[in-house]
């Protein structure tokens, strides 16, 4: 059998999975989606309380909304803002139904290499089929065939750890149990009752941070919340940039997300600690916790530790293939210098295709949040064009996957998803840690979301 006639292989049915196998049928190629959860987007709904910061608009692929039409579907409002659960319920979950049976639930890729070839041999490597190998939910072992592999696993389920060494802190895994790496759902009850009236440390300083910290700051306004309080954990010191984009930000909701996060500080709902590194988590007789930093600083007494510290791309099952990764993002290597979140924010990062998430592996790319490695500036209409690109090229039409068909918002700072209730509220101005007094969006308590939004003004000046 020519490899041409195999199935091109989709690693993870989420959004830019599932985007890649409607560009690949578009394209008249059988993809074969390979999905560990026990459903489509299972990773999305793990965060399903979490509003986005992007609109339907920016987060429906084309290909997709085309593979559904016939079914009647219609896209939800395009200027509204979906939480995780509307993505998954409203678009996910019916493009994962039309796909049908080219998506298959319930099995894990363990590895994947080429054909009767491991990764020294160079013998007619590039004309053989890729195999994958697959466990499925009973433990059973297969191995399919593919003719490319395009891994759009994502990194949820690798999140970075506390320690500011890029490995866990001294402690951490011993104090499991009150750590957590995913923002909260305080809508559901048992989760909200270990929150509240508790002291809680929020690690880190993307977009999700923000989000555990506005929801911590709206649980000590409520009734069943007094005492709740947050400690805002951050490497780096405060600045200009530290609460995003504000009305700069081209994406509303993610420049008024940084300020709620701000208003959680200034409002006292949150103490900011700042240039600390945390090297070891202790635990007390009563089960608080203590974070003590590299530089010896000791914090006082936690509750419980919220570690939001990013995520990277869990690489095991690639260890057969010739991979050309950055060495510090463990991004594809033609990647990387676009991405560097040293550099740059999700606006400014150029778009790219096919020729960027290539590597010395033909036929292998590696798509969505997973081709970012560990840079946090991921957008869902980034992911989309990479597949559109990767499922051209694997047509044999470069013309169209070296045309670039995107425009990124700008300004702003990525890493996470977004939480707010009045995206229209005029927000302050986020040039400088000083902004002028200006309307704030002001998030609802989590246990009513969907009520109008309060407005509050965001004065005073950050601290150093």
């Amino acid at each position: 059998m020519s490899t041409q006639q195999l199935p091109v292989v989709v690693i993870g049915a989420g959004p830019t999975g599932l985007a890649a196998a409607a560009h690949l049928v578009e394209r008249g190629i059988e993809p074969l989606v390979l999905e560990a959860g026990p459903a489509a987007a299972f990773a999305v709904r793990e965060w399903s309380h979490v509003r986005l910061f992007s609109t339907w608009g920016e987060v429906v692929d084309p290909a997709a909304e085309k593979l559904l039409a016939p079914t009647g579907w219609t896209r939800p409002d395009p200027a509204a803002y979906p939480s995780g659960g509307d993505w998954a319920d409203l678009y996910l979950r019916p493009l994962a139904d039309v796909l049908g049976e080219r998506v298959r639930t319930g099995v894990t890729v363990t590895g994947v290499s080429r054909a009767g070839r491991d990764r020294l041999v160079d013998a007619d490597r590039e004309q053989q089929p890729f195999v994958v190998h697959i466990t499925d939910a009973e433990g059973r072992d297969e191995r399919v065939l593919a003719h490319a592999v395009i891994d759009a696993s994502g990194t949820w389920a690798t999140p970075s750890p506390a320690g500011g060494s890029g490995l866990p802190a001294l402690g951490e895994k011993a104090a499991a149990n009150r750590i957590t790496y995913r923002v909260p759902d305080l809508k559901d009850p048992a989760v909200r009752a270990r929150y509240a009236g508790k002291r809680t440390a929020v690690i880190g300083s993307g977009a999700s941070a923000f989000t555990a910290l506005a929801y911590l700051a709206d649980l000590a306004k409520s009734d069943d919340g007094a005492g709740t309080k947050g400690v805002w954990i951050l490497r780096r010191g405060i600045s200009g940039s530290t609460f995003g984009g504000g009305q700069a930000d081209q994406l509303p909701a993610r420049g008024a997300l940084g300020l709620t996060a701000k208003a959680a500080v200034d409002e006292g709902h949150a103490d900011a600690v700042t240039g600390f590194r945390t090297e070891a988590i202790e635990r007390a007789d009563d089960g608080r916790l203590t974070l003590v930093g590299e530089d010896g600083r000791r914090l006082a007494p936690v509750d419980e530790v919220i570690v939001l510290t990013g995520f990277r791309p869990d690489l095991s099952f690639l260890g057969e293939l010739r991979l050309g990764l950055d060495e510090r993002l463990q991004a594809p290597a033609e990647l990387a210098p676009l991405i560097d979140p040293n550099q740059h924010s999700c606006g400014t990062v150029h778009p790219h295709g096919h020729r960027e998430l290539s590597h010395p592996e033909p036929g292998v790319y590696l798509v969505g949040m997973k081709s970012y490695g560990r840079a946090p500036t991921f957008l869902a209409m980034t992911g989309y064009e990479q597949v559109r690109s990767v499922a051209a090229a694997l047509a044999g039409d470069l013309e169209s996957a070296d045309r670039v068909e995107l425009t990124l918002p700008e300004t702003g700072v990525c890493g996470g998803a977004g939480l707010f209730d009045a995206p229209d509220a005029q927000q302050a101005d986020g040039g400088g840690c000083c902004a002028p007094t200006a309307p704030l969006v002001q998030l609802g308590a989590p246990a009513t979301l969907g009520t109008p939004a309060q407005q509050a003004p965001a004065g005073g000046c950050c601290g150093s």
